[in-house]
């Protein structure tokens, strides 16, 4: 995806906020408004990170989240559709959040899902053994290779990881059933939403390759 027309390409992202991303400053935007505001700040993120070869720029963009928080990245982009590109953005950098907060539940839920889903560990490509460092190193290079590499196999690697995961953790939630069935029911249907989300991710690498992810 190359920048918007008339753009020069920055050195640098510019920093992002509702405020600085839009012109409706002031004022509260509108469906049509946030829809503009996400699709065209997706579309400024992705156009830098792709276009500008520089190590430095692809470090903050993988480290986006660090820089501006979380509720800023989702104020811009969760409410977009698993199929737009601001949609598919937010799935990875929300997967990046919860694997740096929590390490260890994530390679204890990979670990127990790798054996039911050999293949998808595969794909999805972490070092041996999974540990928590290996994990949060996957992330981090799944998102360099959005900016630096082929968009559509960084998202079908986030799929086949969200995969992994949702077996892990709908194995562990039979064990979690034997003290606390409420638990074991929540992380069963969390498990469920991570397959949801590893559908959504395959479908925006499709969308890609189509031209058709915007």
């Amino acid at each position: 995806m190359s920048m918007p027309p008339g753009r020069d390409r920055p050195r640098r992202p510019a920093h992002l906020s509702l405020e600085a991303m839009t012109k409706y400053a002031g004022t509260t935007p509108g469906p049509a408004e946030v829809t503009e505001v996400a699709h065209h700040s997706a579309a400024i993120v992705l156009g830098v990170g792709r276009t500008v070869a520089d190590p430095d720029v692809t470090a903050r963009l993988v480290a986006l989240v660090d820089e501006l928080g979380l509720d800023t990245i989702a104020e811009l982009w969760s409410v977009m559709p698993a199929g737009t590109l601001p949609g598919a953005l937010w799935r990875l950098y929300a997967l990046r959040e919860w694997v740096g907060r929590s390490p260890t539940t994530a390679s204890r839920e990979y670990a127990a899902g790798m054996r039911h889903a050999q293949v998808n560990h595969v794909v999805a490509g972490p070092a041996e053994p999974p540990g928590p460092d290996e994990l949060r190193a996957l992330v981090d290079e799944i998102l360099r290779r959005v900016y630096r590499g082929d968009l559509a196999v960084a998202l079908e690697r986030a799929a086949a990881f969200c995969r992994v995961i949702s077996a892990g953790r709908a194995e562990l939630a039979h064990d979690t059933d034997a003290y606390d069935p409420q638990l074991a029911t929540r992380e069963t249907e969390q498990a469920a939403t991570l397959l949801t989300t590893a559908r959504d991710l395959d479908a925006a690498a499709a969308a890609w390759r189509a031209g058709a992810l915007l």
